[in-house]
């Protein structure tokens, strides 16, 4: 009589354990949701229940119709969010802004001058600022704060084009926006 090797139904099992367990992760880091459990030995008390913040739940990860095709930055005036969208339509990446009190008018626009640190209108040191158009005699321009804070209010009557983000987002979209990269702006 002959013996079934036992590890190739063992190493199967495992193999498909495995993988449930990286789709798991997949869905529930697509869904923003933090993982039920670290690795063994770990004391990871997140659960699939805990609420996600609010600007992660309602993050939305499809492209606003009629902002183009190709490789683009859109940005959505009334959602104050930004996709970066390259050749193949797929989304790279979206987040969302605290916009200026000069918005551009809704349109096609494309990267010019970009700079790599300077200090704001609003006295913040700034980076990673990528001018896109101008209104009303005043540069809109992508940035994110050096220290990472949201912008402060703006002062009464002031007019500001910075479209702030924070530091991940303005890195991510500084390695994206060359000089004459497409930027789509949507209501």
């Amino acid at each position: 009589m002959r013996a079934v090797p036992a590890p190739k139904v063992w190493v199967t099992g495992l193999t498909v354990g495995a993988t449930a367990v990286v789709v798991a992760l997949a869905v529930q880091a697509d869904k923003g949701a933090k993982p039920t459990a670290g690795p063994p030995g770990s004391s990871a008390t997140a659960t699939a229940t805990a609420t996600p913040k609010a600007t992660e739940s309602a993050r939305p990860t499809r492209v606003p119709d009629g902002s183009g095709t190709g490789r683009r930055i859109v940005y959505s005036l009334g959602q104050k969010r930004v996709w970066l969208v390259d050749a193949s339509e797929a989304t790279r990446r979206t987040f969302t802004v605290w916009p200026g009190t000069v918005a551009p008018d809704p349109g096609s626009y494309q990267v010019g001058t970009r700079t790599e640190a300077t200090t704001g209108s609003d006295g913040v040191k700034i980076e990673h600022v990528v001018y896109f158009a101008a209104k009303s005699g005043v540069n809109v321009a992508f940035s994110n704060a050096v220290d990472g804070s949201s912008p402060p209010p703006p002062e009464a009557d002031a007019q500001t084009g910075g479209v702030r983000m924070k530091t991940g987002d303005g890195s991510a979209l500084w390695a994206f926006a060359t000089a004459g990269t497409t930027v789509t702006v949507v209501e």
